[in-house]
């Protein structure tokens, strides 16, 4: 706690406000040479008046005392995990209520905040009653703009915009998501071109370790991200089973290559799950049961293989440094059981009445229920 800063804090908020000593005197019932005494580093205010200058200024003691509460991207990941485990186990507003105390407490650590509006993000669908769940989408998006408005970290800010957006979205402000990302992602600026740069330049200083980990990290992301597009594709040609069906060809030979299933199968549940959702759409019952059968294969993997854990493999041998310094490290953003209990309500989607009365569906849905392996 820096008390020694306490002198010019006093003598900024009082310029900032337009307050004289006197009537910051006359507040907390001092004399004005105390308030004197105080900006001159003289003498410091009694502990017991600390909550009411801080409360004369409208801020908090900490913000008072010039004192900043950080966190380790270590403690963070921690903070998350336990939190994550509340919301996957105790009454949704428990676990608000317990994520709040946490988030006043570091109210100025910006790291740490953009993983809570994550948090948020992640579990708001727990919550009962619509205007509940828009509510706390509203609370996680304050929380991206007071990042995007106090932090320097160019870095943070550009997650903080890009995790608002996802919320907009969420919300109905789809304009707004597209004025600001079409801008960001605008995919002719230099900086989208860089990879290469930074690989070059590791290189170039004799750290091929460095060059060989980056570019792998920026292979698989890319690799994760392609598969993840393909199914937007699919989605946005839904009724066009001829292009759905020639993805669906090109990224399967993709994902066996790089065995996706095992190195990432949330992503390979995703695609198989859109790929299902298009088959059925098309009456092509036999197409759309085998994807689902791809689809709880994968959730499968996710909970018997390291798959709730991001890893590498064989080809991949050289990026667990690079998840490591992830904000959230090697974890999943939810708990186990909330993605089972996703899963379990991603097979009641209005496209699969088409398969109820199939026995082959059934026990796919029985698979979930009792996780059982296939």
């Amino acid at each position: 706690m820096n008390v020694l800063n306490l002198p010019e804090i006093i003598i900024r908020l009082r310029h900032e406000k337009g307050i004289t000593q006197g009537q910051l005197a006359d507040f907390v019932g001092v004399t004005k040479a105390s308030v004197s005494k105080w900006e001159t580093g003289q003498s410091l205010p009694d502990i017991l008046l600390l909550p009411e200058i801080a409360s004369f200024f409208d801020i908090t003691v900490d913000e008072l005392l010039g004192y900043q509460p950080q966190l380790g991207r270590e403690e963070i990941q921690t903070i998350y995990q336990e939190l994550a485990a509340v919301f996957a186990e105790a009454p949704f507003e428990e676990a608000m209520k317990q994520s709040w105390v946490w988030v006043k407490k570091y109210y100025s650590c910006y790291p740490f905040l953009l993983q809570m509006s994550v948090l948020w993000l992640n579990h708001y669908m727990l919550a009962q009653a619509e205007e509940r769940q828009r509510e706390v989408l509203r609370e996680a998006s304050d929380l991206c703009t007071r990042i995007m408005e106090n932090c320097s970290d160019i870095g943070i800010c550009n997650d903080a915009i890009m995790v608002r957006a996802t919320i907009d979205l969420q919300l109905g402000r789809v304009r707004e998501v597209i004025t600001v990302l079409e801008e960001l992602l605008n995919p002719y600026h230099i900086a989208s071109q860089s990879e290469g740069v930074l690989i070059r330049a590791y290189q170039m200083t004799g750290d091929k370790e460095k060059a060989v980990g980056f570019s792998q990290f920026s292979m698989f992301l890319h690799l994760l991200a392609f598969i993840c597009s393909a199914a937007q594709y699919m989605e946005l040609h839904s009724e066009q089973l001829d292009i759905c069906e020639i993805t669906i060809q090109r990224i399967r030979q993709v994902m066996n290559v790089y065995d996706v299933e095992h190195l990432h199968p949330n992503t390979a549940a995703q695609f198989w799950y859109q790929t299902a959702i298009v088959y059925c759409m098309h009456n092509k019952k036999q197409e759309a049961l085998e994807a689902l059968e791809e689809f709880v294969s994968s959730i499968d993997c996710l909970f018997h293989t390291k798959g709730m854990i991001l890893h590498g493999d064989r080809y991949f041998d050289k990026i667990e440094t690079w998840l490591d310094h992830s904000e959230l490290g090697k974890n999943a953003p939810r708990d186990k059981k909330l993605v089972l209990d996703s899963a379990k309500q991603a097979l009641e989607h209005p496209a699969f009445d088409l398969l109820k009365e199939d026995p082959r569906y059934q026990k796919l849905r029985h698979m979930l229920r009792t996780n059982v392996r296939i």
